[in-house]
């Protein structure tokens, strides 16, 4: 993967993910790892604290974002230790899946929160457009240069002002399986498309419902989308279409739905059927693959390293032992590796400055203390390159941290969360109802890309 995506508004680096190191990788974990999860990178080691914070006691922060239970949790978690450190209080607000208009409301209302918890780039820039956000002070650019690689600041700036901390990354392009499922089947971790075809229906013909898909959560589905895209179309094709430069009715298009197709459109390969995927909710999708190790509902699930954290928290499942990972299977010559991430903000829409509370809060995001109590949790990935690879809990995780530092600058970011919000990342419209109507009707291919593009059109300003 050779090219960068070049998000809206011109010159605004967002990188590309290098599949290889990260496909290895996963090739390790799958296998297996004695490695002891040691690093000698960077970070302050040992827990020592990095950071000079000031004394807040009496002040409260709200912070707002979209997750809930085991996200929200284990982000907390991490958070009691700024409380410790600082004296402040910290509430945690959720905003529902529609983020934008939630802080649009508030902001409305005289009552923004403090930080806000952003995954997509475009609303990012959309908030910076419109004055919402304050800089990050001169602690966090401190932490950001000294543990944070190029690229992902990058992601967080907007016009050569940086705004945003990466809090949290994401692989979104794993597929993780029952192995109790997969030895009963008598299968193995398939690497291509068609192989992965043809297990799922190995696995139906074992008396297992073969993937479960969170079809209620539409941004779920864009992120199949994207991983076949990724593979079938090419890189320089994916970045077209991130920027909208080619149009949703494009062939290639056309060529991944119909690749989508085998999938969504086979319903004994799916946990439910397409309805029951329709109901099934992202944590749900996780629950029913491991809850019951010796009789699942279904063999195998598709999302990033994230899913780790639910089933640590909502089933008995070890990973590593009961859950295993292999990537997504390539469609194309490679298979796909599609990053995401969580970007913190300060909203500060009436000053434009940011709060020493407010600055406090955004360094600390940006250092190693936040990101080693959180990956303590399990479930969640830094892109904090000072992080001690040892404070990952299990293997599989160490394994997926280190080729994500091990990338660099060379990584390739969630296409629906490049997009503006109204296209990508709002619940009824765009990118997540187009989806979900073909998850229902995966025979409608051109109905489906015509509205893609009529959407793609509006929120794009074309």
């Amino acid at each position: 993967m050779s090219s960068a995506i070049r998000p809206r508004g011109g010159s605004r680096q967002v990188g590309r993910i290098a599949a290889v190191s990260v496909a290895a990788a996963l090739v390790l974990t799958a296998c297996g790892s004695d490695d002891d999860g040691g690093s000698d990178g960077g970070g302050t080691g040992g827990g020592e604290s990095a950071l000079d914070l000031p004394d807040l006691s009496g002040e409260t922060l709200e912070v707002a974002g979209v997750w809930t239970g085991a996200e929200q949790s284990n982000f907390m978690a991490a958070i009691a230790d700024f409380e410790d450190q600082t004296g402040a209080t910290v509430n945690f607000v959720p905003t529902g899946d529609n983020l934008a208009t939630f802080i649009g409301q508030k902001i409305d209302g005289g009552s923004a929160p403090d930080v806000a918890l952003v995954a997509q780039v475009g609303v990012v820039h959309e908030f910076a457009e419109r004055g919402w956000l304050a800089p990050v002070g001169d602690l966090a650019h401190e932490q950001l240069a000294a543990n944070y690689d190029q690229g992902w600041q990058d992601l967080g700036a907007y016009d050569g002002e940086q705004y945003g901390v990466y809090v949290k990354a994401a692989n979104k392009s794993l597929v993780w399986y029952n192995t109790t499922s997969f030895t009963n089947a008598g299968v193995e971790a398939p690497t291509t498309w068609d192989e992965f075809v043809s297990t799922a229906g190995v696995l139906s013909d074992s008396g297992v419902d073969p993937v479960s898909v969170g079809g209620a959560d539409g941004w779920t589905l864009t992120d199949w989308f994207e991983n076949i895209y990724l593979s079938q179309a090419g890189p320089q094709m994916y970045d077209q279409l991130a920027d909208h430069e080619i149009p949703w009715t494009d062939q290639s298009v056309t060529d991944a739905l119909t690749t989508l197709g085998e999938l969504f459109g086979e319903e004994r390969l799916l946990a439910g059927g397409s309805a029951g995927a329709l109901r099934t909710d992202f944590p749900t999708s996780v629950t029913q693959t491991f809850a019951d190790l010796d009789a699942p509902a279904a063999a195998m699930v598709y999302e990033g390293d994230f899913v780790a954290s639910v089933i640590s928290d909502s089933t008995d499942a070890v990973v590593g032992e009961d859950a295993l990972v292999f990537p997504f299977p390539a469609v194309g010559d490679d298979s796909p590796v599609v990053s995401g991430g969580d970007v913190a903000v300060a909203l500060s829409p009436d000053t434009g400055e940011a709060t020493e509370a407010q600055q406090a809060l955004m360094a600390f995001l940006a250092s190693t203390d936040a990101a080693r109590t959180w990956a303590g949790q399990g479930g969640f990935l830094s892109p904090n390159k000072s992080l001690e690879l040892d404070a990952y809990p299990d293997d599989v995780q160490r394994e997926i941290a280190e080729a994500l530092i091990s990338a660099g600058d060379d990584f390739r970011f969630d296409m629906s969360d490049l997009a503006p919000a109204a296209f990508g990342g709002t619940t009824g419209q765009g990118m997540w109802q187009a989806l979900q109507d073909f998850l229902r009707d995966p025979e409608d291919i051109e109905g489906v890309q015509e509205y893609l593009e009529s959407q793609a059109a509006a929120a794009y300003g074309d």
